[in-house]
Order: structure tokens, then sequence, then C-alpha cells
């Protein structure tokens, strides 16, 4: 969302910081917005490699900004054990924000475990239940916001900011590493020795939910495979349509 729709006086926050952003490395940007928003920052990590190199920045230069997750309880493996080396190498809190379980038993009792399959709002309710209402508690009353996006990782982020007004959370979103290339990621958690989850060798590059999400082939798009049993246009501009789903079922079976 544009910094036209906040108040003026955030508007002119973001008017100052975003050309000390634009010309920071990722970690002077980190420092920024802990000055700018002293106490009042978090970093959500889902432990894929964009997230693992900013804890890394976060931790080693012990910067006063809390890391939190989301467990939508349908992880990999490779991801639980990614989350367990990072706390061992740093042996900094990462905070733990869970679905409310009233919530996830009524969906589970009324459409099973693999509604979102069958259509797109089946699996829009599912992602609201498992992640965006507890990404809504994690940034309850908080000032500034910090992801792991980068503008190369889909087209309708070329020309995204590295400071945004986040209309619905009411609050400040940054992404220091929003002009970085996948290989210089890659170069700079070698380098630094990060923990990365196992599965990016295996051709993951964007990683959520294991129903959801597989390696992508050659030549396809960033984030083809997260929901790619869907509709692409639905995908994209978030139209109720039903996903093709006539064959095998996408979790037992190959597709």
């Amino acid at each position: 969302m544009s910094a036209a729709t906040a108040a003026p006086a955030v508007h002119a926050l973001l008017d100052d910081l975003r050309p000390r952003l634009i010309q920071a490395s990722a970690l002077e940007r980190l420092r920024l917005v802990a000055e700018y928003f002293p106490e009042q920052a978090v970093f959500s990590t889902s432990f894929g490699l964009e997230d693992q190199l900013i804890s890394h920045l976060i931790f080693a230069h012990e910067l006063p900004i809390q890391v939190f997750t989301l467990d939508t309880g349908r992880n990999f493996q490779e991801t639980y054990a990614t989350w367990n080396k990072t706390l061992l190498k740093y042996g900094q809190p990462i905070a733990v924000y869970y679905p409310q379980r009233e919530n996830v038993e009524q969906l589970m009792l009324a459409k099973g475990p693999n509604s979102f399959y069958e259509s797109v709002d089946n699996r829009k309710e599912c992602c609201f239940i498992r992640k965006v209402e507890p990404l809504n508690r994690a940034l309850a009353g908080k000032a500034a916001w910090v992801t792991g996006i980068r503008a190369e990782q889909s087209q309708n982020r070329q020309t995204m900011d590295p400071v945004e007004w986040d209309v619905a959370h009411n609050l400040v979103k940054i992404h220091p590493l929003f002009d970085w290339t996948w290989d210089q990621a890659v170069a700079f958690t070698k380098e630094h020795n990060v923990p990365v989850n196992t599965l990016h060798q295996q051709g993951f590059v964007s990683i959520g939910c294991a129903p959801c999400t597989r390696a992508i082939r050659p030549g396809e798009d960033f984030r083809a495979g997260r929901w790619w049993w869907e509709d692409l246009s639905a995908k994209e501009c978030g139209l109720h349509a039903t996903a093709h789903h006539n064959g095998p079922d996408p979790v037992v079976e190959p597709v």
C-alpha cells in the first residue's frame, strides 16, 4: 500500500526514511529500522533462504528487532530442522504463533484435512486460519514489520519500494533485501555459514506449508511451486475460481 493512505506524520516519516534505505546495505537498513522504531520492530521468518540471511544479520549484530515465526501445523520437517539449527547457532529466541485451536478443529471437522485442493476459496480459508490470523496477532501493536521480500521474486514486486505503509496492519513494512538477487543471497549464506533449509538443494525456492509447496522446474517462475494446482489467473488476481484438481491427490500421489 502507498504511504499516501497513511497519516501525514507517517507519510513524512516514510519520505525521510526511504532515501536512506535505498542507499544503505541490508545491515544498515536493519539498523535504521531499529533506530526509527525502537522496541517496536519485528521480523517474520519462515526459515527460507532470505529469512535466514536477515535472521543472521539481526542475531549476529544483536539488533533490537524481535524475530517471530508462524507455525501453521503443516510445515516441512526440513523447516523445523532449520528452525532448530538457527536456535543452536545463535542462541537467540524466536517467538512462535500458532493457529487458534478451535478454528483448526472446526475446519477439519467440516471439510477434512485437504479441503484447500478443492477450490481457491477453501485454500484462502485455510491460509487465513493458519497464517493470516496468527500474523495479525503477531503484528498487533507493532510499528514496523521487516520481511524477506525481494523484487526479483515475482513480477508484481518489480516496482516495489524498500519501505511501504501497510494499511491492513497499520504499520510500516520494510524489505531490507528488496534489491538483492537470489545468487547474492546464496553467496552470503555460504560466506557466513548461515543455516539453510535443505529443501533449497532440492529445487524449492519459496517454502511454505508442505501440502502446498513443490520444487520448481527449470524456467518456471519463482512462485510457481506455491499452490501449483490452481489456475494461474486465480492466483494472480484473486478470482474465486475452482482449482484444477481432477487428477490424483497432490499430497500422496505424483502430479
